[in-house]
């Protein structure tokens, strides 16, 4: 007996009214070390697997591949295990469930949901499920905003707030040009602390290059082992920026290792584009020498092609270029982002989320945003007016299917398919960083190609989030950066 997994389909929760029975939602990730635990351990138990085959539609998503569904119902981070009505309306759940725990929790939800079944599906049909948006607050001066984006800095140890701890790249990229006209010596602090620290601690392998998606501990030094290449792509471009910047060598040698790692255990040397993840293996990255772990089986590698994290790489691949004056490396960033286009890209349909010999999920707002700028920063590498046409036809296509024409500003997705528009899915989210990187790309296009439309949504898109900028943190720093590239083109 094992449990069979079913797509995120209406499908399932069609059979889950007719069954009578709750939707069991797991969301994992390839890279997760507990999701595997949670796969070898609780989902292998007969009990479990007997619970969820008699009581349960039970339902599997990848947060990497679906984003949109993770960021609706992702409760704590991956694993989750979460329980749904049959119209996707979400009950509870949590994170990783052990074993010996698991019997008992399904029992509940099912008597639960056994006796209030009813309660459900007549609240189900009497209103719409409630999308999941931060609230408004009032709107602040920009030197109010950037002040709370910086009180969250930890002088001690660098980064932003406390533990778990993540490579937070905004807020260094905004004091970076903060310092460039002020000379501010305690935002030229902050960034040399935080890089310094991620550098020299152990979010950095010394080993085998990269970063690390995060670090269990304020100071950095007990890292979650699991490598994406969009951490290390964002990671790239700022220490190379950085190092220009504050004219600092030990930056570049820290980019230097990141292209290391990536060229060596996610790029695609024959065909270009860059794989997904490694997973974390904490045995494996104990050893501290080559040879060890040359020795040992390396961490799978899921070489799955993400469009908009391959975009990130290739415009981070195209800066540490130019600093390295390294003609191959920004050939092969090119050649990777036009393998994206080729593989993920469908003319009037923007591009898919990603490729794995076919191109899955199309229309979400971050794939067209993120593509759209990796084109425009090889149009400026090589003049070849084509990519910014890519550039623009991409920002046109999310301003066709994602505007939001009431308030201003992009929803995550186009609407979904009939055959997945299910309880939180059918209601579109209003993303505030990737509302922040839009009309930064809009502000590009815009100059670049004289378009007063595009200028004039980019400055819709920007007022449409100032009232909520100062709950973000020091993810305020998105909106900061917009403002900034909106006043200087």
């Amino acid at each position: 007996m094992s449990i069979t997994w079913l797509p995120w389909h209406v499908d399932a929760f069609h059979r889950a009214r007719a069954e009578s029975k709750p939707v069991l939602l797991s969301i994992s990730a390839s890279w997760c070390p507990w999701c595997r635990h949670m796969d070898r351990t609780t989902y292998a138990d007969p009990a479990v697997q007997q619970l969820v085959l008699e009581r349960f539609v039970p339902v599997r998503v990848d947060a990497d591949r679906r984003p949109d569904i993770s960021d609706r119902y992702t409760l704590g981070g991956v694993p989750t295990t979460a329980f749904l009505t049959s119209h996707g309306e979400l009950l509870g759940g949590g994170t990783y469930v052990p074993a010996e725990r698991m019997p008992g929790v399904l029992e509940r939800t099912a008597g639960a949901y056994a006796a209030r079944s009813g309660e459900f599906s007549t609240r189900a049909q009497a209103h719409a499920v409630s999308p999941r948006n931060a609230q408004p607050h009032g709107i602040v001066s920009g030197d109010e905003l950037t002040r709370r984006v910086f009180s969250t800095a930890d002088r001690v140890h660098g980064g932003f707030g406390t533990a778990p701890k993540f490579p937070l790249t905004a807020p260094l990229h905004l004091a970076l040009q903060l310092c460039a006209s002020s000379q501010n010596p305690d935002l030229r602090g902050v960034v040399e602390r935080t890089l310094d620290a991620m550098a020299a601690g152990g979010l950095h392998d010394e080993i085998d290059g990269g970063f690390f998606r995060c670090a269990e501990t304020q100071d950095w030094r007990s890292p979650r082992h699991e490598k994406l290449l969009d951490v290390n792509a964002d990671l790239l471009y700022l220490y190379v920026e950085a190092s220009v910047s504050l004219q600092a060598e030990r930056y570049l040698a820290t980019a230097a290792d990141v292209l290391r790692y990536s060229q060596t255990w996610l790029a695609d040397q024959v065909d270009g584009g860059w794989a997904g993840s490694q997973q974390a293996d904490g045995t494996y990255y104990s050893l501290a020498t080559p040879e060890a772990r040359s020795a040992a089986e390396a961490p799978e590698v899921d070489r799955s092609l993400y469009a908009g994290w391959n975009a990130r790489m290739s415009s981070a691949a195209l800066h540490a270029a130019q600093a390295f004056d390294d003609s191959a490396l920004a050939e092969f960033a090119v050649k990777s982002l036009e393998r994206i286009m080729l593989e993920c890209y469908r003319p009037g349909g923007g591009v898919a989320h990603c490729f794995d010999g076919a191109p899955h999920v199309r229309g979400l707002l971050d794939d067209q945003i993120l593509v759209g700028a990796a084109a425009l920063d090889a149009f400026e590498a090589t003049g070849d007016i084509t990519y910014e046409m890519v550039a623009e036809e991409l920002a046109y296509f999310a301003l066709r299917t994602m505007w939001d024409e009431a308030q201003g500003g992009f929803f995550d997705r186009a609407l979904p398919e009939p055959d997945e528009a299910v309880g939180l899915l059918s209601h579109r989210l209003k993303p505030f960083v990737s509302n922040c990187e839009a009309a930064r790309l809009l502000v590009r296009l815009a100059s670049s190609s004289g378009n007063h439309e595009l200028r004039a949504s980019a400055e819709a898109a920007i007022a449409s989030l100032g009232a909520e900028a100062p709950a973000q943190g020091p993810l305020a720093a998105h909106y900061l950066l917009a403002m900034r590239e909106a006043a200087v083109r």
